[in-house]
């Protein structure tokens, strides 16, 4: 196991700047999820830390050693890739041993390696099968064990769960978080599914454009996000934003909206007069079917999922998501309350994005 350590890394493409100063300390042992939109640069830093991008300049450590003129098989890293890269005229078994075969290694270590992966990963029944004989689920387990049996000192994961079927993505995240807490080797994921950030990582770091907007354990990012953005990234649905003013006297803020509607908001360090985004999450609103109370919304699209119910409501130009564990009877145009927890809510900077 070993620490990684990015210090201060720009790529760039041309006049294309990929990373702009990223910097990131990941413990040994740890895992950490790297997340963000499409093009955000996650994949390229995963990919240079593997040693498969070069590196413009800054450095990246594995251990103490830095790294960015060392081949990546003499990184001591393993990776797993989204399209499982298996090689197809290989059974299991080979595939899953055959970086220990390019070694050289004695046959009986490598079969006593691939033996004890494949009994991890639930592969003992299939070491004969090759890859078109197996599902996208089995394939997934044989990229991993492949990367097991080399016993690296880092584990490098690159959306290895986007060709899998939503149910498979649940069941396999769960089995990759349990797999790593057996382990404890140092594991870098990239995603750009928020949901798999929060379920899995001890830490998030949350790109955008190729600048770090937060880092922190999910919880954290979640209940404190750093900024407008995060804030909006994180979350599933997003947090709602409502523009308005700040307002306060010596014992009461909030914010009101152009129409004269007033939010109360918590105590912050906006200026009286200051434009800010009132933010508040679906799950911090409490909806008053009467319409007596909070901010009044119409509905307009009711979302039951059996264990919940979604309420998009239509607030001035903007559609709010409320989120409630009872099962209500709404009708589309319904004008309903919906009443935000102060201690929940979030104020945003418009010009700068910042969390007041």
């Amino acid at each position: 196991m070993a620490e990684v350590t990015v210090r201060d890394v720009y790529k760039a493409y041309g006049a294309v700047r990929v990373l702009r100063g990223v910097s990131i300390d990941m413990h040994d042992g740890e895992f950490v999820v790297l997340v963000g939109p499409s093009g955000c640069g996650k994949s390229t830093l995963l990919r240079m830390i593997a040693g498969l991008e070069e590196i413009n300049s800054g450095d990246i450590l594995i251990g103490d050693r830095v790294v960015n003129d060392v081949a990546p098989k003499d990184r001591d890293i393993a990776m797993v890739f989204q399209s499982y890269a298996l090689y197809p005229h290989m059974t299991v078994a080979s595939n899953m041993g055959f970086s220990l075969e390019i070694r050289r290694k004695a046959t009986d270590l490598i079969t006593a390696a691939v033996g004890r992966a494949a009994g991890t990963l639930g592969l003992g029944d299939l070491l004969a099968r090759f890859p078109r004989e197996l599902s996208g689920g089995q394939r997934q387990r044989v990229a991993m064990g492949r990367a097991i049996v080399r016993q690296p000192q880092v584990f490098l994961f690159d959306e290895p769960l986007s060709n899998l079927d939503a149910k498979l993505r649940v069941q396999m995240r769960t089995e990759i978080k349990a797999l790593h807490q057996d382990m404890g080797t140092t594991a870098i994921y990239v995603t750009h599914d928020q949901v798999e950030a929060m379920t899995m990582a001890d830490r998030i770091v949350v790109m955008n454009e190729g600048v770090i907007q937060q880092i922190g354990h999910p919880l954290e990012v979640y209940d404190r996000p750093a900024n407008q953005f995060v804030a909006s990234f994180i979350g599933s649905p997003g947090m709602n934003f409502l523009e308005g003013t700040a307002r306060q006297t010596a014992d009461t803020s909030w914010v009101e909206m152009v129409d004269g509607t007033k939010l109360p908001a918590p105590r912050t360090d906006a200026e009286e007069g200051q434009t800010v985004i009132y933010g508040v999450r679906p799950e911090a609103l409490t909806i008053d079917e009467e319409a007596r109370s909070g901010l009044i919304a119409r509905v307009d699209v009711t979302e039951p999922t059996g264990l919940s119910t979604l309420v998009f409501s239509r607030v001035a130009d903007s559609i709010t998501c409320a989120f409630t564990m009872d099962r209500l009877d709404l009708t589309r145009g319904q004008p309903i309350g919906l009443v935000p927890d102060v201690a929940r809510v979030h104020l945003f900077d418009q010009a700068s994005g910042v969390r007041l």
